[in-house]
Formats: C-alpha cells, sequence, structure tokens
C-alpha cells in the first residue's frame, strides 16, 4: 500500500468502480443486438477519457495529485455513464433496460454488504452504507445536508447538484439520473434490510424509513 494513500481514497476509489460496473452492464445489454458498439466506444473514449484500468490504485493514481486525479476519473466515470445511457435510451424499450440495469446494480451492492456479515439495523447504519457506494463528487462538496435522523428513519436533501452539467453535457436531462439513482437506492436499501424503504418526497428531500415507523410523512411522497 502507497505511503501516501488511506481510507478515504480507496473509499472513492471502489465508489468510482462500482460506477464503471454499471457502464459495463449497459454496453452488455446494447451488445445483444447493436453492431456498433466499438464506434460509440471508441467515441465515448475520446469525448472523455477512458475507463480505469482493472489494477490496484496504487498502481495507476498520480500521486503528486491524489485530489485531482480521484476528481477526473469520478467525472469521466459518470460522464462515460451518461453518454452510454444516451445511446440505451435511443433503444427499443431503453428506459425500461436501464432502469432494471440501475436496479440489479443497487441489488448487487446489497448483496455485497450482506456477504460481509454487516448488520445494517438502523436507518442511518443504511445511509452510511449507501453512501460507500453511490457517487456525489468528492467528499469536500457535502452534497448532502441531513434534516433529522434517529434509528428509525433519515430525513435528508441535496444542498447541491454535482451531476447536472455532466449529464446535460451528454444531452440527457439530469431528472433521468436521479430517477435511475431512486431506484438502484430502493433497491440497495430493500436488499440489505427489507424493514425499510426509500422515498423522495414531493420537495424532492429524501427519506429512509422504517416501514413500521409511527410518522406518515412518506403518504405525501413520490414512491420510486
Amino acid at each position: 500500500m502507497s505511503l501516501y494513500l488511506g481510507k478515504l481514497h480507496y473509499w472513492l476509489f471502489n465508489k468510482i468502480l462500482w460506477f464503471q460496473g454499471i457502464e459495463e452492464s449497459i454496453i452488455s445489454t446494447l451488445e445483444k443486438d447493436a453492431a456498433d458498439i466499438e464506434v460509440y466506444l471508441q467515441e465515448i473514449n475520446n469525448n472523455y477519457g477512458e475507463k480505469l484500468p482493472k489494477l490496484p490504485l496504487e498502481e495507476i493514481i498520480d500521486e503528486s495529485n491524489i485530489h485531482g486525479w480521484l476528481q477526473e476519473k469520478i467525472n469521466i466515470s459518470e460522464g462515460r455513464v451518461a453518454a452510454w445511457s444516451k445511446v440505451l435510451l435511443s433503444r427499443n424499450e431503453g428506459k425500461i433496460k436501464l432502469d432494471n440495469i440501475f436496479i440489479s446494480q443497487g441489488m448487487k451492492a446489497g448483496e455485497e454488504v450482506n456477504r460481509s456479515g454487516k448488520t445494517l439495523s438502523t436507518a442511518f447504519e443504511i445511509y452510511n452504507s449507501l453512501n460507500d457506494y453511490i457517487l456525489d463528487g468528492m467528499p469536500c462538496d457535502r452534497v448532502d445536508e441531513i434534516i433529522d435522523s434517529n434509528d428509525l428513519r433519515v430525513h435528508w436533501r441535496k444542498r447541491i447538484c454535482v451531476h447536472r452539467e455532466i449529464w446535460e453535457r451528454s444531452g440527457v436531462d439530469v431528472k433521468v439520473f436521479y430517477e435511475l439513482r431512486a431506484l438502484w437506492m430502493k433497491a440497495f436499501i430493500t436488499e440489505v434490510n427489507s424493514n425499510f424503504h426509500f422515498t423522495v418526497l414531493e420537495d424532492g428531500t429524501m427519506l429512509i424509513e422504517n416501514s413500521m415507523s409511527s410518522d406518515n410523512m412518506h403518504i405525501y411522497a413520490l414512491d420510486l
């Protein structure tokens, strides 16, 4: 392990790799009924940069610019997923297929948590585990703001959006990204603890809540 790399750097690197897994699933779906994958691959490589090789972080990171390197790779990874998503959305039943990819990836991440032996019994434990996987810029961006939390629920908002520019550069409305990620989050939470559910409220704030909670706030929500 490099003397310059800490747990935070490996944590971010793992999140990037999970996002690349979404890209690989999109490509695999497209390959079933498309002959022009290589054309799109070259175009996306040229426009966004190539995805990370399957090598340990310490073998590929620029240790003279660790923060900048990670920021760049986050942007490349998300940009590539946005570009591939646009391709899939242009195909027959593309949105349904894309929804299923994000649901499947959320379930897969939840299964990894379960295999690790972790028991997520509170809403905040689930919230923290969720953030081991999803990309929301760099930690210094401080995207999330907790409104309230206890063992039964976590209610939070996105303080800023770090995704709009990336997705709209690819010609995809950022709302599509948030819909896809909501599906991912719901699948993940159901997998790690089916006593909890995820909801996006009408004001855009988000809620992880125990299904047996007496708080009926989610009645006014948009269930995804």
